[in-house]
């Protein structure tokens, strides 16, 4: 796909609570979404109506009572709230294709906390991830607005010089 020169640039910011999808052509920047996820300021107790299943261990301890064992919780990979992190980062995937369709950027720059950068990848469609030219770990959210404009300036600079 040629790029083209006055394309714009997408610039994901994100976290797992919120995310904002902007658009710089030239020095013009535009927000072309915002998404909130207020569940993921949620503990995991509020997310789900039970505890979590109990396992006992199944050798004696090797000091005590004979017969009694320890038991713990199971825990697990899939916790309440990433699942709801999952989720919204599927919801952010729609909002950046959906401003591909209407922009038609050729170059996207991802901005995310490290952990959700991963989950923002992971649910980017080949189309999009084909057109990720930087990754930034870094969780840009909450930064005062100069800032964050002169952080996104710097990023799109570097995207437009890559091929």
């Amino acid at each position: 796909m040629a790029v083209r020169a006055d394309a714009p640039v997408c610039v994901v910011v994100a976290d797992q609570s919120e995310a904002r999808v902007y658009l710089l052509r030239g020095a013009a920047i535009r927000v072309a979404a915002s998404l909130e996820n207020t569940a993921a300021r949620l503990h995991d107790r509020d997310l789900k109506s039970d505890r979590p299943g109990r396992v006992y261990d199944r050798a004696p301890p090797a000091r005590g009572r004979r017969g009694a064992g320890t038991h713990h919780a199971t825990g697990g990979e899939r916790t309440p709230r990433r699942q709801v992190a999952d989720r919204f980062a599927r919801d952010v995937a729609a909002a950046v294709s959906a401003a591909r369709r209407s922009a038609r950027f050729d170059r996207l720059v991802l901005v995310a906390a490290p952990r959700f950068l991963g989950m923002l990848r992971r649910s980017l469609p080949g189309a999009l991830r084909a057109q990720v030219v930087a990754e930034y770990a870094k969780d840009w959210v909450n930064l005062p607005t100069a800032k964050l404009r002169v952080r996104m300036a710097t990023a799109a600079r570097r995207a437009r010089r890559q091929p």
